[in-house]
């Protein structure tokens, strides 16, 4: 009854990563929109540029002049928000990456379970010699073991990579 309230409790807690994710996963939407207006400000510097040749070439008008410095500061502006695209575009690549590390997270842990349950299950076995069919179930639970600490380590990994997300925030 115990194993069963711990394991109540580690799967609330990943229950909780998904959120966060969905936080990060918004950001990266509004970050989406920047480089849509990224790409605007890119057209108002190709305008800008046309314009400072027309001012060089005829000198018509010191105010026009000015407006194209604006336009070209709105263009490093949209650069900015090019580069603000490019991270936007691989902070959605690691929450993807991030989700399904916190999937096989909570299989890591039914397995583990399952890990459990074959070491009591052997250790029954050998004490009572009971049925060797329960031995081959042993046998393919330690297997699911296995697969546990496998997951366990892709869950190391996914932790890294929340943590990534988080500092890259």
């Amino acid at each position: 009854m115990f194993e069963l309230l711990k394991l109540s409790l580690m799967l609330t807690e990943l229950l909780k990563l998904p959120l966060i994710d969905t936080e990060l996963l918004k950001l990266s939407l509004m970050l989406t929109e920047l480089l849509r207006l990224s790409l605007m400000l890119t057209e108002l510097l190709r305008l800008s540029l046309m314009l400072t040749e027309l001012l060089r070439l005829s000198l018509i008008d010191t105010e026009l002049l000015k407006l194209s410095l604006m336009l070209t500061e709105l263009l490093k502006l949209s650069l900015i928000l090019t580069e603000l695209l490019k991270l936007s575009l691989m902070l959605t690549e690691l929450l993807k990456l991030s989700l399904i590390l916190t999937e096989l997270l909570k299989l890591s842990l039914i397995l583990t379970e399952l890990l459990k349950l074959s070491l009591m299950l052997t250790e029954l076995l050998r004490l009572s010699l009971i049925d060797t069919e329960l031995l081959k179930l042993s046998l393919i639970l330690t297997e699911l073991l296995k697969l546990s600490l496998i997951l366990t380590e892709l869950l190391k990994l996914s932790l890294m990579l929340t943590e990534l997300l988080r500092l890259s925030l």
